[in-house]
């Protein structure tokens, strides 16, 4: 010990700045804060999968819907704790920006679908009994939602199509006129 306080060693100083070790405690928050958002993914995991077992969700994607939700929290306590570790508030935003942009590719056919589904809703060019086709398929339309349009073919299939491909490319109506086409726009009086 003597011979370490001799040739300038300290065990309460840093070794390259010769400044109080203040990293080592950071890095140990670091360590805290990580090990606080395992304990909370393991929490927000099974309040979600109780969610989901009362909404009556099968059991695989009881499973899926745990894994997502324990991958994201743990996700968020690894760049937080980044962030305490090297004291700096810029790598918890770097990963948020880096999980946004994901998510933000990762949904946007989902958006595009409710986007269009919206505009085929709204303008009302296709309802509900119009016998439509395009791109191939060719059926009655028995449903309209917000994200598909759901056809029932005339041998008895049922085609479930994204909203997106219905406002993007050019469809057929079958036996209706443009006259008709202009009455159905207009608001019933």
């Amino acid at each position: 010990m003597i011979a370490a306080a001799q040739s300038g060693f300290d065990l309460n100083r840093d070794v390259f700045s010769n400044q109080p070790v203040r990293d080592a405690l950071f890095v140990l928050v670091g360590l805290l804060v990580f090990v606080a958002f395992l304990l909370a993914a393991r929490f927000a995991a099974h309040i979600a999968g109780e969610q989901l077992r009362k909404r009556q969700v099968r059991a695989d994607m009881v499973v899926v819907g745990r894994r997502v939700v324990t991958a994201i929290v743990i996700l968020v306590g690894v760049f937080a704790a980044l962030g305490f570790a090297v004291e700096n508030a810029n790598v918890p935003l770097f990963g948020l920006l880096v999980a946004t942009i994901i998510a933000a590719l990762g949904v946007q056919d989902l958006l595009r679908d409710y986007v269009s589904g919206y505009y085929v809703l709204w303008e009302r060019h296709m309802r509900v009994g119009d016998h439509i086709s395009f791109d191939g398929h060719a059926g009655v339309i028995t449903e309209v939602r917000l994200r598909v349009t759901i056809l029932k073919a005339d041998d008895g299939d049922v085609i479930i199509v994204p909203n997106s491909e219905l406002f993007t490319k050019s469809v057929t109506i079958h036996g209706v006129t443009p006259k008709e086409e202009e009455a159905r726009k207009e608001p019933p009086a």
